[in-house]
């Protein structure tokens, strides 16, 4: 082990130069095991709860006028209140440009979702949200 140091029983590593950065040719994500699926039950303002770091929430399919937000709340035991919550809506019924989602409330355990509806029309779609946790100390 020519880049560790004997300090009896076992090694200790050297310090590796450029352990800071992250470079990867292929995917870097999340596992299946650590993404969790959830839909709203009631309304696109109604709060849900899942604890996995990534995963897809199915909004309820209510009404939403255009120009107008539905927020709801995501509880999750994985956010703390230094991360950031990646959202994005999937590709399913809704055209293009219909929708805006966005985090505007982070604190530990929860974030504040808000859907916005921008297509100059009423509309009551289920719309499908992904969401992934980057984790920051």
């Amino acid at each position: 082990m020519a880049n560790s140091k004997s300090i009896g029983v076992a090694f200790l590593d050297q310090d590796i130069v450029g352990a800071q950065y992250l470079l990867a040719d292929e995917q870097i994500g999340y596992t299946a095991a650590a993404q969790g699926t959830v839909t709203q039950l009631t309304s696109k303002s109604t709060g849900v709860t899942l604890n996995k770091p990534a995963g897809v929430i199915t909004m309820n399919n209510a009404s939403l006028a255009t120009a107008t937000n539905a927020t709801f709340t995501l509880t999750n035991s994985f956010i703390s209140a230094n991360d950031t919550v990646i959202l994005t809506r999937a590709c399913e019924q809704a055209a293009p440009g219909s929708y805006n989602v966005f985090a505007n409330a982070l604190a530990a355990g929860s974030v504040s979702i808000t859907l916005r509806n921008i297509s100059g029309g009423s509309l009551s779609e289920a719309i499908v949200v992904n969401f992934a946790i980057i984790h920051c100390v």
